[in-house]
């Protein structure tokens, strides 16, 4: 008799387990499954945020929109090259999955303040990760920045630090 209410207890506990964590653990494969990566990936970083971020972060991924679901890989990006190993190997090796994936591989800086919301609990320098970004984007944007606000007959290709000079 005893064995029946742990036997109970045990398929009450795993059952409860798999309904409350069922949104988290469904926005984490639908991002792992998009970008082809074993969900471990996301999970470490999800472990990481803390356990209010994280749930905003899967919240946010929650959502059936391809915009959040491209800000999520963008903070996975940016965990996975400014913070965890930013060696030219594994930049190079997520903006293979970002491109394959059909995301754009370049960080902008609103997914760079996104990031930086999410993983608050790392207290990431701003600075510092907006430096590491336009260096990442520096490497996969070779010919430079567009200038915002011109014509197309009159565009120009800048570099860099002509484009901060202006602005």
């Amino acid at each position: 008799m005893i064995w029946i209410m742990f036997a109970t207890l045990a398929v009450v506990f795993v059952a409860g387990f798999q309904l409350l964590t069922a949104g988290s653990r469904h926005a984490v494969q639908r991002l792992s499954k998009r970008l082809q990566l074993p969900p471990v990936e996301v999970e470490s970083m999800t472990a990481m945020m803390g356990k209010e971020a994280a749930k905003e972060f899967t919240d946010y991924l929650s959502h059936d929109n391809e915009t959040h679901l491209h800000n999520g890989a963008a903070v996975l990006l940016i965990w996975q090259v400014l913070i965890v190993d930013g060696s030219e190997k594994n930049s190079q090796r997520w903006h293979g999955i970002l491109s394959r994936a059909g995301f754009s591989p370049l960080i902008s800086r609103q997914q760079l303040l996104l990031a930086l919301g999410f993983l608050r609990q790392l207290e990431p320098d701003s600075q510092t990760l907006h430096a590491l970004c336009e260096q990442y984007n520096a490497r996969f944007t070779p010919q430079g920045v567009e200038l915002e606000g011109e014509s197309a007959a009159t565009r120009q290709v800048v570099s860099l630090s002509e484009w901060r000079s202006r602005h």
